[in-house]
């Protein structure tokens, strides 16, 4: 690889690994927020905090790195440009399209990173993401059982543990069940334990009464027993997912989008078509995201001001790309047959790109102003 084009990838990867860290880290702080409140609060350790967030952070990482791409594209070819190195290469006879060639790498190395994770580890991220969701769910001491507290699980229960032993034997259980308007039911026991089935946790009572109340009669029903069972399955949910999520699924199964994936996933096979080949597609997006970003300051000349308004152009068609972007997926959902949509946006940001810079080396696209500076420049006035 010939110098300059080491020098200028050195210069993009280095600055597209600080705007990745710096975008990462704001993504996942708000998303760590709301996580941090909902796993502490439900009784879980720090070090399962921890364990979440990292599994998140695959698909944040996919998310952040074509914005990466395009910042860090921009802000070197605005640097050079003022350094006025990218005037002088381009005054010994460098074209436009061989300056863009170390961004061309730049850009297919960012694709070959998203490449991996959208193929492979944010499927399996997800995957186990959810198996310890279910883990977590399922474990209904950490999460509503506490002593000495009045809990509300649900709208119309309430549940009063006295003591809870190292053991996880419960000792002096109040249970309230006031969820049916006609009767209210009322457990008392000396002592329960949790017990764990196929259709989910179950309360075992031993040693109490329980109180009927029918409303309606004002008639109280007392129960003594030695040993009751209540399910609370239904009520706080075993914590399990029945099917697979799209996201966990590979990107094979998608593409194939046979009748037994669409059964177990319960989704269209529009949906399931869509996101297999966005998978593919979306990598492309850090291809374009480079091409622009670079063509586009490429218009301008040399300037002691800046390319404020190459950057504004930039930016717009950035955003024109992600408004395909997000009219080709739109597409793609309501069709099985228009799955091809989803690639709409990648091949317009290489395109809008290249075109780019074959503008910069058209003297005609210029103003007068700006071919007399490259002139001055050429020859060394």
């Amino acid at each position: 690889m010939p110098r300059f084009d080491r020098y200028l990838l050195s210069q993009l990867l280095a600055l597209f690994g600080f705007f990745s860290l710096l975008l990462v880290s704001v993504y996942w702080v708000n998303r760590a927020v709301g996580l941090f409140d909902q796993l502490i609060g439900d009784g879980q350790s720090a070090l399962v905090f921890v364990e979440f967030s990292l599994l998140t952070l695959p698909n944040v990482i996919r998310l952040v790195l074509p914005i990466s791409t395009f910042v860090a594209a921009v802000y070197v070819a605005n640097r050079l440009m003022g350094d006025s190195e990218l005037v002088v290469m381009q005054a010994t006879g460098f074209s436009s399209f061989r300056l863009a060639r170390p961004v061309i790498m730049f850009g297919l190395v960012v694709m070959l990173m998203m490449s991996v994770l959208t193929h492979v580890l944010v499927p399996v991220s997800r995957a186990v993401l959810a198996e310890r969701s279910a883990e977590i769910a399922d474990n209904v001491t950490a999460r509503f059982l506490r002593s000495g507290q009045f809990l509300h699980p649900a709208t119309g229960l309430t549940l009063y543990i006295r003591d809870i032993t190292d053991t996880g034997e419960l000792r002096d259980i109040f249970l309230s069940d006031d969820r049916d308007p006609g009767t209210t039911l009322t457990y008392t026991a000396r002592r329960a334990l949790l017990a764990r089935s196929d259709e989910g946790p179950k309360l075992l009572m031993f040693d109490g009464m329980t109180q009927d109340l029918d409303r309606a009669s004002r008639r109280l029903s007392v129960t003594r027993f030695a040993d009751v069972t209540y399910d609370l399955g239904g009520l706080l949910g075993d914590g399990r997912q029945g099917t697979r999520s799209i996201d966990e699924a590979s990107t094979l199964e998608l593409l194939r989008s046979d009748a037994a994936l669409v059964a177990e996933l319960g989704s269209p096979r529009a949906n399931l078509l869509q996101e297999g080949h966005s998978r593919i597609a979306q990598p492309f997006l850090a291809v374009g995201a480079a091409l622009i970003g670079f063509g586009a300051l490429l218009l301008g000349a040399f300037s002691r001001f800046g390319l404020w308004r190459q950057i504004g152009v930039a930016v717009v068609l950035l955003i024109v790309v992600q408004m395909i972007n997000t009219q080709g997926t739109g597409l793609a959902i309501r069709s099985e047959a228009a799955w091809p949509a989803v690639y709409a946006a990648p091949l317009a940001g290489i395109g809008i790109g290249v075109l780019l810079l074959w503008m910069s080396q058209r003297p005609r696209w210029l103003s007068r102003e700006q071919r007399a500076g490259i002139a001055l420049e050429g020859t060394g006035a």
